[in-house]
């Protein structure tokens, strides 16, 4: 393959990669909903951090299926039982946790603290749902890209744009939410935390009844 062939094949699989990205985190879901809370109590930044929590495991499901890593996979799917269990009981931590806090005790976090949990509480989240790999599996073997498992290339580029895809869904969603912050006093964000709360325990309860279902 020549270079100008090479690149125009790599620029495709990029576009492919954002597309997917995008795709997989635009669903509202229990990450959608914890981003757009600490959009608007702590402000975007927090809220982007939060999604690029989703969008590094994202990318790291893509890693397993774009370099064909079924070993992995294999073991994620046989253990969804046990995900869901995890990430249902964390999620429900999270949820009553939300419920129940006031916006002044979340400002006096401290901002290192914050972002490093912001991010990490969605990383784990979305390590801990099993979909997310049998997502990419399906999209990956629907849309012909089993084919760049040995070419190693090819699947970098594709889980980098796995990345920026679902990245950039996430610099969208906290940019757009954050446009209605300044609009917000504190007794809404008081409901911001109840609502949010609540549906983040409901999603909770849903994983943890399929976990044992």
């Amino acid at each position: 393959m020549s270079y100008p062939q090479n690149l125009l094949h790599l620029s495709t699989v990029l576009l492919q990669g954002l597309v997917i990205g995008f795709s997989i985190a635009a669903p509202v879901g229990p990450i959608s909903v914890l981003c757009i809370r600490r959009t608007l109590e702590e402000g975007r930044l927090l809220g982007v951090v939060s999604g690029l929590g989703a969008a590094t495991a994202d990318a790291l499901y893509g890693v397993i299926a774009g370099f064909g890593l079924t070993l992995i996979s294999s073991f994620l799917v046989g253990q969804q039982m046990w995900l869901r269990l995890i990430g249902g009981i964390f999620l429900c931590y999270l949820g009553v946790k939300t419920l129940l806090s006031r916006p002044m005790e979340q400002n006096v976090l401290d901002g290192r603290k914050g972002m490093m949990g912001a991010y990490g509480s969605t990383f784990f989240l979305t390590l801990t749902n099993p979909m997310t790999i049998l997502s990419f599996a399906a999209i990956f073997a629907g849309l012909g890209l089993a084919d760049v498992k040995g070419d190693y290339a090819s699947a970098s580029v594709l889980v980098l744009g796995v990345f920026m895809g679902s990245a950039l869904w996430w610099l969208c969603l906290s940019g757009g939410v954050g446009l209605f912050r300044s609009r917000l006093k504190n007794a809404g964000l008081v409901w911001v935390n109840r609502i949010s709360g609540g549906v983040i325990t409901g999603f909770g309860l849903m994983a943890l009844l399929l976990g044992v279902l």
